[in-house]
């Protein structure tokens, strides 16, 4: 008799209940809502640093430049010297590059990096990132980052 007792009552399946799952729900939120700023914060400080990095790699990849050729890139030339030589066949037989791996890389935030002449306090040249906001100026991680151009 156990048998059919056994057959005719319904078995309860495992699982959670919509409670149970609320529950869950609202302390990932709340962890989230406290991790997150955190996490974001770290994500604008490697950009900026990764930013001060390349600007570095390329001032020094201008300098090399500088020393084969006998002068920084011109404003037209920019950037475009370090991987191809300049037009001038006299400078181009100087010209000793590419100087850098790969293309010039954009700025963390998907802008190219601003070059002119003459930078900054003495500086030969100007090479800098307009920072999170592709603008002139700002402050935290829309700050211009590099060798400022003259003012």
């Amino acid at each position: 008799m156990s048998a059919n007792l056994a057959q005719t009552r319904p078995q309860r399946q495992g699982g959670f209940t919509l409670l149970e799952m609320l529950v869950v729900l609202v302390i990932i939120g709340l962890l989230a809502g406290l991790v997150g700023p955190r996490l974001f914060s770290k994500v604008d400080q490697s950009k900026i640093t990764t930013a001060s990095t390349q600007v570095k790699l390329l001032r020094g990849a201008i300098e090399n430049v500088r020393l084969d050729v006998g002068r920084y890139p011109t404003a037209e030339e920019g950037l475009a010297l370090l991987s191809k030589p300049p037009a001038d066949p006299a400078l181009a037989s100087r010209w000793r590059g590419p100087y850098l791996e790969d293309a010039v890389p954009l700025d963390p935030w998907n802008n190219p990096y601003q070059y002119s002449l003459p930078g900054q306090e003495g500086h030969g040249f100007a090479l800098y990132s307009l920072g999170a906001d592709g603008q002139r100026g700002g402050d935290g991680d829309a700050k211009d980052l590099g060798v400022l151009p003259a003012q």
